[in-house]
C-alpha cells in the first residue's frame, strides 16, 4: 500500500492512505480561508504563548497566563501591522509606561479592561497618533492627566468603572465628554468615600487658564523692532509658554503672569511665522496666537530657462509683501498678455509666489531676453533669462540658395517616336550585314548557289 508524502508524486490508494489525504485538503482549505478573509492568524513562533494573534489584531484574556505588560512580537514590521489590541483579565498589568506601544504606530483601537491599570504615562501615546477609540473601563485608575491626550484625536473614551477622585486634576474628564460623562455613568469619590457624577463635580479654585497676547496684530517694516507681552490668568496658576520659531533676534522677560517677547530687527524671513504664548494647569491650557505681518521689497528668488511642458513656461519665484505687480519685456519692449502668453501663479507659501510666464506655440518671434520687473511700494526687483522657442526661417537677408538644374527631359510622346526611329534603324541595318554574309560565302557553296545566282540575275 502506498502513501503520499510531499515530492513523492503518487497519490495514497483507498483506506487509511486516504485519510491523510483528506487531512491534507482540509488544512489547504483552512489557509486558503485565512489568506483569502485579508486578516490571517499569526504563527506560533510570531504570537506570545499566552495571547491569540492575528495580523492586525492582538488578544490577551486568560487570567491564568497573565501578563505584566504589552506583548512584543518578533519584528518591528509585524507590531506596525497592528491596528487594534484586547487585554482584559490582567490581575498584574498595572501601568501603561512611555515605550510600552511604541512601535504600535498604526494603533487605532485600545482596550484595557477588568485589569489593575493604575497609571498612565503623560508619554504613554506619543507614538500612536491614530488612536481613536480608548476603553479603559474596570480598572484601578483615580486620575488621569490631559496632557496624555493633547496630540490624539479620540472619539471614544470610555472610564466607567475607575474609582476616580473628585479632584481639580480630573475636571478636564467631565469638560471633554460633556453629556458623554452621563451617558457612561461616570462617577467620582469624594474626600468622604461618597460618589457623585462626574457631571455634577464643581470645585473651588479649579478653572481652565486663559491667555491674552497683546497686541493681537502685528505689521512692521522689517528692520524694525518691536515687543509683545502675554497676560495669563487660571487657579492653580499656570505655567506661561512661548511657542516660536524665528529667524529675527528676541528676548523674553517674565515677571508673574505677564511675559514679554522683545524682538529685534525683524527679518523678511519670518513673514506669516507663528508667535504663540501658552498657559497651563492641571485642569487643560488655553492659547492665544498672532501671526507676523512683516513688510518687505521684491526679491525675485528664482527665474530659470523656459521648458516646454503642456505650454512653454518661463519659471519664477518672487517674495515680497505687498505682494509685488509683475511685469515682463521681451528685449526691452513691455509685453502684452493675453490668451497665448500669460503670468501663471501655481504656488503661494509664506511669503513667495511661484509661477511661470505660460507661452502657448511660441515661434520666431518669441525668442529673445526676457525681463521680470517686480514692484510693489517698498521697492523693485529684476532678473533677465534668454529664451529661444524656434528656429528663425530664411528672411531674404542672406545669398539665395544655388539649386541644381538637370538636363531637359522631353515629353513622353517624343521619346515614343525616338525609339521606333532607332528600331527601324538596327533592323535595316542587321539585314544589310546579313545580305553581306550571304554574298561573301555564297560562291564557295558546294550546291552551287552562285551560279544558280548568276543566272538569276542573266534572266533577269
Amino acid at each position: 500500500m502506498s502513501a503520499w508524502r510531499p515530492g513523492s508524486g503518487a497519490l495514497s490508494s483507498p483506506g487509511t492512505g486516504s485519510w491523510s489525504w483528506r487531512c491534507w485538503w482540509w488544512w489547504v482549505v483552512v489557509i486558503g480561508v485565512s489568506v483569502g478573509s485579508g486578516d490571517p492568524w499569526m504563527s506560533a513562533e510570531a504570537c506570545p504563548s499566552f495571547c491569540s494573534c492575528s495580523s492586525t489584531r492582538i488578544s490577551c484574556v486568560d487570567p491564568e497566563r497573565g501578563i505584566n505588560a504589552f506583548p512584543v512580537l518578533q519584528s518591528e514590521a509585524e507590531m506596525e501591522n497592528i491596528t487594534e489590541i484586547y487585554i482584559a483579565n490582567q490581575g498584574s498589568f498595572s501601568s501603561i509606561n512611555d515605550k510600552d506601544l511604541h512601535y504600535y504606530k498604526n494603533l487605532r483601537n485600545l482596550t484595557v479592561t477588568n485589569s489593575r491599570l493604575t497609571y498612565v504615562s503623560k508619554l504613554a501615546f506619543q507614538n500612536n497618533i491614530k488612536i481613536q477609540y480608548l476603553n479603559l473601563k474596570d480598572n484601578n485608575l483615580s486620575s488621569l492627566s490631559w496632557r496624555i491626550f493633547k496630540h490624539l484625536n479620540i472619539s471614544y473614551l470610555i472610564l466607567t468603572g475607575n474609582p476616580l477622585h473628585c479632584s481639580c486634576e480630573n475636571m478636564w474628564i467631565k469638560l471633554l465628554l460633556g453629556e458623554e460623562a452621563d451617558t457612561q455613568e461616570l462617577r467620582c469619590i469624594e474626600d468622604g468615600g461618597g460618589r457623585k457624577l462626574l457631571s455634577r463635580l464643581t470645585l473651588p479654585n479649579c478653572e481652565v487658564p486663559m491667555a491674552t497676547l497683546s497686541p493681537s496684530k502685528v505689521r512692521l517694516m522689517e528692520g524694525k523692532n518691536m515687543d509683545l507681552s502675554c497676560t495669563t490668568s487660571g487657579v492653580p496658576s499656570p505655567e506661561l509658554i512661548w511657542n516660536m520659531v524665528l529667524v529675527s533676534n528676541y528676548e523674553i522677560e517674565t515677571s508673574g503672569q505677564i511675559s514679554w517677547l522683545r524682538l529685534s530687527n525683524l527679518s523678511s524671513l519670518d513673514h506669516n511665522s507663528k508667535i504663540s504664548c501658552t498657559a497651563e494647569n492641571i485642569v487643560g491650557e488655553k492659547e492665544s496666537s498672532l501671526l507676523l505681518d512683516i513688510l518687505f521689497p521684491p526679491k525675485i528668488t528664482k527665474l530659470s530657462d523656459a521648458i516646454p511642458d503642456h505650454h512653454w513656461c518661463i519659471p519664477f519665484s518672487v517674495a515680497g509683501n505687498p505682494t509685488p505687480h509683475l511685469q515682463w519685456f521681451l528685449d526691452g519692449e513691455a509685453v502684452t498678455e493675453g490668451i497665448y502668453i500669460m503670468t501663471m501663479i501655481h504656488d503661494v507659501t509664506e511669503r513667495e509666489y511661484h509661477g511661470c510666464l505660460q507661452l502657448d506655440s511660441p515661434t520666431h518671434l518669441n525668442n529673445g531676453r526676457y525681463t521680470l520687473l517686480a514692484e510693489n511700494e517698498y521697492g523693485t526687483d529684476q532678473k533677465d533669462v534668454e529664451a529661444h522657442f524656434m528656429r528663425k526661417p530664411w528672411d531674404g537677408t542672406e545669398k539665395e540658395p544655388y539649386y541644381y538644374e538637370g538636363p531637359t527631359v522631353d515629353p513622353p510622346e517624343d521619346r515614343v517616336a525616338v525609339y521606333v526611329v532607332v528600331g527601324i534603324a538596327a533592323v535595316a541595318f542587321t539585314g544589310f550585314l546579313l545580305m553581306l554574309v550571304i554574298l561573301k560565302f555564297g560562291g564557295n557553296s558546294k550546291f552551287g548557289i552562285k551560279g544558280k545566282t548568276l543566272d538569276f540575275y542573266l534572266h533577269w
